[in-house]
């Protein structure tokens, strides 16, 4: 096998995007319990709160989009990423900074070239899986990249 040809194909795990999800949700609970209790007037609050909950809706359904039309992720040592979309197909996408892959849990950032956004939280491990070993090797390498 060539190195022009070595990349992985991962897909993604539904509970790890529902985890993705529901940690958003709470976050910004958390985030409105917060405002609430600022010592602020109660007009403030409220317009925070206001702000708070629209700016989250909006993060929150861009995200439940990214997921609804993302089936793999496929990245190869040259330094190309695609992600298959809903139709089979393959489109380019660029990284994102944010984006880190660690022993166990890589989370990606991605954005396409007609704007969506694409973000993702991967769960895997080296021993078990040879794509989860295939994102390590070809991690290390995304430094060297021009």
């Amino acid at each position: 096998m060539s190195s022009s040809s070595y990349s992985t194909r991962l897909t993604p795990d539904p509970w790890l995007r529902i985890a993705v999800l529901t940690s958003g949700r709470l976050l910004v609970a958390a985030g409105l319990v917060l405002i609430l209790t600022l010592d602020l007037d109660a007009k403030i609050r409220a317009a925070s709160c206001f702000v708070c909950v629209v700016a989250a809706r909006h993060e929150l359904l861009r995200i439940e989009r990214g997921f609804a039309s993302l089936a793999a992720v496929r990245l190869s040592s040259a330094g190309e990423i695609a992600v298959l979309n809903n139709d089979q197909e393959w489109l380019p996408v660029t990284l994102q900074t944010g984006s880190v892959v660690l022993r166990n849990f890589a989370w990606l950032r991605l954005q396409a070239a007609n704007g969506d956004n694409f973000v993702e939280l991967l769960h895997g491990n080296a021993r078990q899986s040879q794509e989860w070993r295939r994102l390590q090797v070809i991690w290390r390498h995304f430094g060297a990249l021009p």
